[in-house]
């Protein structure tokens, strides 16, 4: 006898026999067995630990999950429209036999020998419940296993009413796609409590149970369509519908909702969460952290995060974080969707980020502006909110806040010439008078005093993820911004400033703990680790010109009635537009732009065009107004003065010039020119008039201190765009 004879002999001879031997096993455990027989002991549940994250006054606001099995799930939950959808398909004699449907065996074997392979089990719903419950008796296809199924489903089916063997099953079937139980599938796939589904929506459900991974909707929307309708029709049949229900329920198709919105009627089937979350731009931060920081993490793997029942404890200060969604939405709304503004606050002493919001609807975008790059968007370039960088990086070879240059446009070494927003002229003005007005001309002639390359390494020093310096593609401009960051670098790194230039790497936890109480991450005793990357002198210096951007310069009356400092910026074109200021409590960024990066940012609110010193200034103000509330003003360090001793030997060295005669442009700057804010007065415009609570918040000082980790690595791609 030829190998496939034997083949299909051997077969036959074990589908013929499971079923008959499998009613003997039944009718002579009915006979024989007294009752109660013995249960093994059921297998647990597949859930996985949820990990829970916690805000800074210890309330959930995320948590971190692989697989949705802990919702729980009552009986009266489960509707009679999905009881019935899975009756019908996967054991139409459910409630009239006694475990083991006779007749059911017999039909899957008659269809198994008909096509030559196991199509149909013929388990009922009892037997996969079994099979589901208890791990001994395993999954494999073998008579053994069958026999031992049969016993188990004929004693359940006299212990159990059928109820109870139903909600049991339903509460631990496995719906594909990590679900396990309709509890964790109707919110997995449709984003809504059990209760609470439609016809359809239970008839996908039920079709996805015989094979999850090959008709789960999201794997192949087409074959669980097909399901979708096979289910409604055997319902039909099964007059466990009406006629009128089976037509407007075959109407709503499957719809993928990462497609977006569906043309008409639809069985919406939402993309995979990992994280739930009611501060969905926070814990995006949140999870990229652990990924980098957790032991044992990477960006493509943690599953200590979402199967570990971890405890997170966190930075975010709930009260300021919900003045930051506000005032963003009051700037934001009413526009185009596509516009977006971020804030990200960092406080000082300790790098804890008390708040941060990326978007004006996260669930939209799914971009994290205030990360950057790091979530999902780009750096934007941060205009002439980088030019302290450049004073900081002066400061340090000793050229004062006093020395003098000419305002006039610039031209650089290899010709380019650098001109001032909107053709503004200027004449000699002091490095203080240059940051306050924020003159491109300055700015220019500065950089080339101090070097490009030594400004970028004392901008990495300070916590901006700098690319490696290139002569060919870095020069002058990036005095302007030239090279992107996000909103939460710039906080961190002007925070710098407010702590004397001791930088506390940004982090958005306090502490992490296991399952068992063991402390994974612990970032609350270690606030004296902070490094200090440059000079008191150097950062008291800085933050004592930045002082006057809010009250004679580009920020001109922005001020929050105590000491603050800070710096407007924006792009080319007005592409983007940024207020990064601090107290020495708290450091905040401020970003507005489309997230369509070539998108000038006109007519919004008032404002003709919009740079830094307008929407984005007046959005600091009125935030940090209502931020800091309760919180005792601060006074800055006074600043130790910086000897001039280098002014004289680096203008030697470039050859001398005086500042020259006053630069009128015959017209507005044209293409290739670099632009940064206008100088004051500043355009005004409406702002929220949303009223502060009375709480305090917990940005000063006294935070405990902590341990720091490595900040991330941004990738940033070169460009000479200004910025």
């Amino acid at each position: 006898m030829s190998s496939a004879l034997r083949g299909v002999a051997a077969f036959v001879i074990v589908a013929l026999v499971t079923p008959l031997v499998s009613v003997a096993v039944v009718l002579g455990a009915s006979i024989f067995l007294p009752l109660p027989a013995t249960l093994p002991t059921a297998t647990p549940g597949r859930e996985s630990r949820v990990s829970h994250v916690l805000d800074a006054a210890g309330t959930e606001i995320a948590s971190f999950r692989e697989f949705e099995t802990s919702i729980p799930v009552q009986p009266a939950d489960v509707p009679q429209v999905l009881k019935d959808a899975v009756v019908a398909v996967e054991d139409r004699n459910f409630y009239d036999h006694g475990g083991v449907d006779v007749r059911a065996a017999f039909r899957a074997l008659f269809a198994d020998v008909s096509s030559g392979e196991i199509v149909q089990g013929g388990s009922t719903i009892t037997q996969q419940y079994v099979r589901n419950v208890f791990e001994d008796v395993g999954t494999e296809q073998s008579l053994s296993r069958k026999i031992r199924e049969a016993i188990l489903a004929a004693q359940i089916d006299r212990q159990m009413s059928k109820d109870e063997i139903l909600f049991d099953y339903l509460s631990r079937i496995y719906f594909g796609e990590g679900a396990y139980g309709v509890g964790a599938a109707a919110e997995t796939y449709f984003r809504k409590p059990v209760s609470e589904l439609t016809l359809s929506e239970a008839a996908l459900l039920a079709s996805v149970i015989p094979a999850p991974s090959a008709y789960s909707p999201r794997v192949d929307p087409a074959t669980a369509e097909q399901r979708r309708r096979l289910t409604l029709d055997i319902m039909l049949q099964e007059r466990l519908i009406f006629p009128r229900q089976h037509s407007e329920a075959m109407a709503d198709t499957v719809w993928l909702m990462a497609n977006g919105e569906p043309p008409g009627l639809a069985t919406r089937v939402y993309p995979p969460q990992v994280q739930a979350s009611a501060e969905p731009w926070f814990t995006d931060y949140v999870r990229v952290w652990l990924q980098q920081n957790l032991p044992g993490c990477s960006a493509q793997s943690c599953d200590i995060l979402y199967q570990g029942g971890l405890q997170i404890e966190t930075t975010l200060d709930p009260r300021v974080q919900a003045v930051a969604r506000e005032e963003i939405l009051a700037q934001v709304d009413g526009n185009d969707p596509g516009l977006q503004m971020a804030i990200a606050s960092v406080e000082p002493p300790t790098g804890f980020v008390r708040a941060l919001v990326g978007g004006r609807d996260y669930a939209a975008s799914q971009v994290n502006t205030a990360l950057g790059a790091l979530g999902g968007g780009v750096d934007r370039q941060p205009g002439s909110a980088f030019k302290p960088f450049v004073l900081a990086a002066a400061f340090e070879v000793g050229i004062s806040p006093d020395a003098t240059y000419s305002g006039s446009a610039c031209e650089t070494p290899d010709g380019q010439i650098i001109e001032n927003y909107g053709g503004a002229r200027y004449g000699t003005l002091t490095v203080r008078s240059g940051t306050e007005r924020s003159v491109n001309g300055v700015y220019c002639r500065l950089i080339l005093d101090v070097g490009v390359e030594e400004t970028m390494e004392i901008a990495s020093r300070l916590g901006l993820s700098m690319p490696a310096y290139d002569p060919a593609v870095y020069g002058a401009s990036v005095a302007l911004g030239a090279v992107g960051a996000s909103p939460l670098e710039m906080a961190s790194a002007f925070g710098t400033f407010a702590n004397g230039g001791r930088l506390a790497a940004p982090t958005p936890v306090l502490r992490v703990t296991d399952a068992d109480g063991n402390v994974l991450v612990d970032n609350t005793e270690a606030a004296d680790a902070a490094d200090q990357v440059i000079g008191p002198d150097i950062a008291d210096n800085v933050t004592d010109v930045l002082q006057g951007v809010l009250t004679d310069g580009t920020a001109a009356d922005n001020g929050i009635g105590r000491p603050a400092a800070g710096k407007t910026g924006s792009t080319n074109d007005n592409l983007d537009a940024w207020f990064v200021g601090y107290t020495p409590t708290l450091s905040s960024a401020v970003w507005m732009g489309y997230l369509d990066v070539e998108r000038p940012l006109q007519n919004i609110n008032g404002v003709r065009n919009v740079d830094g010193g307008t929407i984005p200034a007046a959005t600091w103000q009125t935030y940090m107004t209502r931020a800091l509330e309760g919180v005792p003003p601060t006074e800055f360090n006074e600043p130790v003065p910086i000897a001039d001793q280098a002014d004289a030997a680096l203008r030697r060295q470039r050859g001398g010039f005086g500042p020259g005669p006053q630069f009128v442009p015959a017209e507005p700057p044209g293409a290739g020119t670099l632009e940064a804010e206008a100088p004051p007065p500043v355009a005004q415009f409406p702002t929220s008039t949303t009223e502060a609570p009375s709480t305090t918040t917990s940005v000063p000082g006294t935070t405990p201190p902590f341990t720091l980790f490595p900040r991330p690595t941004i990738p940033t791609t070169p460009t000479t765009r200004p910025g």
